[in-house]
């Protein structure tokens, strides 16, 4: 008997950071000549990306949905839409629900950030009630300081092991941090509800964002995994393509990385 060939309702997303340095208009542009499923809006210094108007008009222009927004939790976006850590992410909920946005990508919270850090599962609990948007919590990485591991996050970099019923498996941070990605996907189950899709060689502290099948993480065995599950979360193609020499270069890239992962994201059973 011939193996049948299973296909998930997962759909692919491109990360409007994986565009940079061009803009969000243009990560629009890309994902529909490319035949992307749609965007995750990256929340950044980039004045189009939280503008929720401008996003709404390049998204009905180009006839490609938004299907995340990944809330300003970065250290260089600190100040993005005020600097309450609460009100940002009250603010990614309501974006991500006029644009028809399954998620919102959320990072734990800093060490610094004690009154956020503290409230933060059961705040995120209380916003839950309040939505049918899923908040996925993404798996960061210590960093490494005179041959120390310093963790800036609380309560951990690692959300596994804690009460989050959705996570973001980011398979460049398991790179970073050293992580068995395959062994994090089963301890989370079901609760891994969206996949950041990048490579990373392992051997460097830098979050390289790496086109799929270029580094050491298992991206083709963690596509296959998912789609022998009927996984039907997103799965973002998050790579840095900062360092392409050309526009031609960069659309290579994200054509290899949309390729790679509607190659893998199929099973045979």
């Amino acid at each position: 008997m011939a193996d049948v060939i299973r296909v998930p309702n997962a759909k692919i997303a491109l990360s409007t950071a994986s565009v940079y340095p061009e803009r969000t208009p243009d990560a629009f542009e890309l994902a529909a000549r490319l035949g992307y499923d749609g965007v995750e809006i990256m929340v950044g210094a980039d004045p189009v990306s939280q503008d929720i108007d401008v996003i709404e008009r390049l998204s009905d222009h180009y006839e490609v949905p938004v299907l995340a927004i990944h809330a300003p939790c970065l250290l260089v976006t600190q100040r993005v839409w005020g600097r309450d850590p609460w009100a940002k992410l009250v603010r990614a909920q309501k974006a991500a629900e006029r644009l028809g946005a399954s998620t919102v990508v959320v990072h734990p919270p800093f060490r610094w950030q004690r009154d956020y850090a503290r409230e933060f599962e059961t705040g995120l609990a209380r916003m839950r009630d309040e939505t049918d948007v899923v908040f996925a919590v993404e798996n960061m990485f210590p960093l490494r300081a005179r041959g120390n591991d310093v963790v800036p996050y609380s309560p951990d970099w690692n959300p596994i092991d804690y009460d989050f019923p959705h996570v973001t498996l980011d398979l460049s941070h398991t790179a970073v941090s050293g992580s068995d990605a395959m062994e994090m996907a089963t301890k989370l189950g079901d609760r891994l509800a969206h996949l950041h899709l990048a490579d990373g060689s392992g051997v460097t502290n830098k979050d390289e964002h790496l086109v799929p099948g270029r580094g050491s993480q298992p991206c083709a065995p963690m596509l296959e995994r998912l789609a022998r599950n009927g996984y039907d979360g997103l799965v973002v193609l998050e790579i840095n393509t900062r360092k392409a020499a050309s526009r031609s270069e960069r659309i290579d890239d994200l054509a290899e990385a949309l390729a790679f992962a509607r190659l893998y994201l199929a099973a045979s059973r």
